[in-house]
């Protein structure tokens, strides 16, 4: 007998927005609350290679402004986007930089638990500015699982972001590390956008996601063109997201994260307010066979 075609539903779906789709001088509750005003049910938090974001790491002042938003809102902070791991990779080969490395990913998870975060995002690097070999391969692997058990330690899941390096631009590339660490703490957090721009067709593309089914936690939504990766809005560049959030809820993804960026023109909510329209609209008109 022929299945009945699923309809995807806008209250079957989380879908967050991340936080560099708003200016860094608003306070948090004026963030948490431009993301239940715009439509999103949660925000992803950003701790990346500038000494501004970092900071969260250490102010116990910040991190507790950031509780007190959530409380007052009650708008949840759900993931933490780590690309810290970019300028101090895991696989560097200095020991002083691993050594950094992995303090950052100490202090995220214990910034993690302490604001209800349930999974962080990590960047799918060896080494972003330094020359990758075999050392850095090597080591980034070590290192790997030296934070998968401080992970599972605090509870918290860890997934590989697909990048747009060659190192892991796919989900194939990220289930070889997730296949040799064989840990529940360890999953794959792929970027859509990054997806297409790292496989050759679509016909790679499909068979490249079914390479991590029964391992995503979550998606990231972002709009590229080739060699370009950051900084466009919904539908500036070439990704079909109706596709996308089908493919992947028919692998059992419920939690989206739309991935836009302030352009610095004032028209931050306005953006956020579209980004939401455009992934309503594919929800509407997805239909799943």
């Amino acid at each position: 007998m022929e299945k009945m075609p699923i309809m995807v539903k806008r209250n079957e779906l989380s879908i967050g927005i991340y936080e560099k789709a708003m200016p860094d001088n608003l306070s948090w509750e004026e963030k948490l609350n431009l993301v239940q005003e715009t439509g999103f049910d949660f925000l992803e938090l950003s701790i990346d290679e500038s000494d501004f974001r970092l900071s969260r790491l250490e102010s116990i002042e910040e991190q507790n402004c950031i509780l007190k938003a959530i409380s007052s809102t009650g708008v949840p902070i759900r993931s933490i986007c780590l690309s810290a791991h970019r300028k101090y990779p895991l696989g560097s080969h200095e020991k002083e930089i691993q050594e950094r490395s992995l303090g950052i990913m100490e202090k995220a998870l214990h910034l993690a638990t302490k604001i209800g975060v349930q999974r962080i995002q990590l960047a799918g690097y060896d080494v972003y500015y330094e020359e990758s070999d075999d050392y850095t391969q090597l080591t980034f692997e070590n290192n790997l699982k030296k934070c998968v058990d401080m992970a599972s330690m605090q509870g918290v899941v860890l997934g590989f972001e697909t990048m747009e390096t060659s190192f892991m631009n796919t989900v194939e590339k990220a289930m070889k590390y997730v296949d040799k660490v064989d840990n529940p703490y360890l999953q794959v957090y792929p970027d859509l956008g990054n997806l297409y721009n790292g496989n050759i067709n679509k016909t790679e593309l499909l068979r490249d996601i079914e390479r991590g089914v029964g391992h995503y936690i979550a998606v990231h939504l972002k709009d590229t063109v080739p060699n370009v990766f950051r900084d466009l809005q919904f539908t500036e560049g070439n990704v079909d997201f109706k596709e996308g959030i089908e493919i992947f809820y028919q692998h059992g993804v419920r939690i989206f994260n739309c991935e836009i960026w302030d352009n610095k023109s004032g028209d931050y909510k306005e953006c956020m307010l579209n980004t939401m329209k455009i992934i309503e609209s594919c929800i509407i008109e997805t239909d799943l066979k």
